[in-house]
């Protein structure tokens, strides 16, 4: 029994023993592998490997040539492989820790307003990162061109009729590798582009290359400062000889800018396309004031727009967003969504599925009541603004969040914004010379108080998705489409089809596109027949909805 109780010890000893010394060479191996760039030398490999004693003896493995030993090299031990495991994890998440690595990586980080740049033809008419990275974003586009079947079928039934020859565009909207895929139909159907961002943070920098390579005038990179961001807007409006004639917006930015800047050239404007809640908004208030000198499309509270791209999309790229930036758990986590529009719909429902407990700050009595019928409790910020892990924006309103509220915010709670304007958390009170600004990764801040709470902050205040993340190819199909009908639509209107006035697209056009999008799922729509159609009031092939409907 002692003899026995004895060898168990010495086993267990010897065991020991092993592994810490394979412990020692995995770290060995973990070291040759960290380095991304570096040329690993198979003979070290396996040197390192035949380098572990046992407490048994074992014959060494005979090679018949060299050729047999580098072959068997290739295999690393198990303590190897779960080095090399930690390695490339490691290394994934270094380079991946934002929407885009090969966007944030620059070796030129000089601001491209100092540099001029030449693409292929020799034309300089364009202000992007680095125009040489042109053909990996004309990879993306590539990509996004095969989920965005819909778009691409109106570029081909429309392009031999060229409804929009004649017709300059110009743009200020997200520049993304779908936003490429709508700017290079629009040039297709013979309209002239210029184009900006409508975010500092959000330009896919490959993709802006791509289009200037293309021939589009793109004025826009990641991470522009405020000044830059009016620069690019004002660059892409003032050209000498060229005269806008139609806007397609997001947020209003560029719009409130021709409308300050340049009178002359908004009074000229045939149509204005605007597809974000702020950008309506001000829409609105022109309309409102008489100061709306043309008409406005409002593609926001198209159906297609509103019932797919806000709430579809939100319901995946939030979490995408947040698992992004912070590797957050969400299960159990307190959460608190401001706001159930569309996105806040989106963002309760996919934090709600990851068992988060959710409640909601509403206005409006009837979003609160449909808040209550989906299970989430209607709260005030401030009555569990010391319990809350996160908070989200999504109202298009200002001072959602106020620095009193984030004063009163626990250590380690993240602040995020899912609408289109930062102006939903108060940030500017945040640039204190008592609160100390700490940068973790792309997009993340450490907020910290002098008692040593931290706040993280995401994107500045700024929209979380499309800063921090990508978002559905698909949904945003349906969105690009819808905008590019609309251009269509205020381009060839006849004269007094469309006032001085803000306009919701025709149901027929939602109709329109949403139907191009079914083939994608193999959908088949029931006929009526004409007993049907006459008992509802109904043209058999539509609208079946009327145009107040949203």
């Amino acid at each position: 029994m002692s003899d026995s109780v004895g060898d168990g010890k010495l086993e267990v000893k010897q065991a020991s023993k092993e592994v810490k010394e394979s412990e020692n060479v995995a770290e060995k191996y973990s070291a040759m592998t960290v380095s991304k760039n570096s040329d690993v030398n198979v003979g070290e490999l396996s040197a390192a490997f035949t380098a572990v004693p046992t407490h048994k003896s074992v014959k060494k493995i005979q090679f018949a040539n060299q050729e047999e030993k580098q072959e068997f090299s290739k295999f690393p031990t198990k303590a190897g492989r779960r080095s090399l495991s930690r390695s490339i994890s490691q290394s994934s998440t270094d380079s991946y820790s934002s929407a885009a690595s090969y966007t944030d990586s620059s070796d030129d980080e000089t601001s491209p307003r100092d540099r001029t740049q030449l693409n292929s033809k020799g034309a300089s008419d364009f202000c992007v990162k680095n125009v040489k990275q042109a053909e990996f974003g004309r990879r993306e586009i590539e990509i996004a061109e095969q989920d965005m079947s819909a778009l691409i079928s109106l570029r081909k039934r429309a392009q031999g009729e060229k409804p929009l020859a004649g017709a300059k565009i110009v743009g200020c909207t997200h520049i993304t590798a779908q936003t490429a895929v709508l700017i290079e139909t629009l040039v297709a159907l013979g309209a002239e582009c210029r184009w900006t961002a409508c975010n500092i943070y959000s330009t896919q920098n490959e993709v802006a290359a791509a289009l200037s390579e293309s021939g589009v005038a793109v004025f826009a990179w990641k991470g522009e400062s405020e000044d830059d961001f009016w620069w690019c807007i004002d660059r892409c409006v003032n050209k000498e000889g060229w005269e806008a004639n139609m806007i397609l917006d997001d947020g209003g930015d560029l719009t409130h800018w021709v409308y300050k800047k340049y009178p002359n050239v908004f009074k000229k404007i045939r149509g204005i396309v605007e597809e974000s809640v702020t950008g309506v908004h001000r829409l609105y208030q022109l309309s409102k004031a008489s100061k709306l000198t043309v008409p406005a499309m409002n593609v926001n509270d198209s159906v297609t727009k509103q019932k797919f791209d806000n709430l579809y999309c939100c319901r995946e790229s939030i979490l995408d967003g947040l698992k992004r930036t912070t590797d957050v758990m969400f299960g159990g986590k307190q959460v608190v969504v401001c706001g159930y529009g569309e996105v806040g719909k989106g963002c309760c429902t996919a934090l709600k599925a990851l068992g988060a407990i959710v409640c909601i700050t509403e206005i409006d009595p009837i979003c609160a009541l449909q808040a209550c019928m989906d299970g989430f409790r209607v709260v005030k910020l401030n009555e569990v603004i010391r319990q809350v892990d996160v908070i989200i924006t999504c109202t298009g309103n200002k001072n959602v969040v106020t620095r009193d509220q984030l004063d009163r915010m626990k250590n380690g709670c993240i602040v995020c914004n899912m609408g289109h304007s930062n102006t939903e958390i108060d940030v500017a009170s945040l640039r204190t010379p008592e609160l100390t600004w700490e940068r973790v990764r792309s997009q993340v801040d450490h907020v910290i108080w002098p008692d040593g709470k931290r706040v993280v902050l995401l994107a500045e205040g700024r929209l979380l998705n499309l800063s921090c993340s990508t978002v559905p190819t698909f949904v945003l199909s349906i969105t690009a489409t819808t905008q590019a009908l609309a251009l269509i639509e205020l381009y060839n209107a006849p004269d007094g089809r469309y006032k001085q006035d803000v306009y919701l697209l025709p149901k027929k056009m939602d109709e329109y596109v949403a139907s191009l999008h079914l083939p994608t799922f193999d959908a088949h729509l029931t006929e009526l027949s004409d007993e049907q159609a006459k008992y509802l009031g109904l043209n058999k092939n539509g609208p079946f909805k009327p145009n107040y409907y949203r």
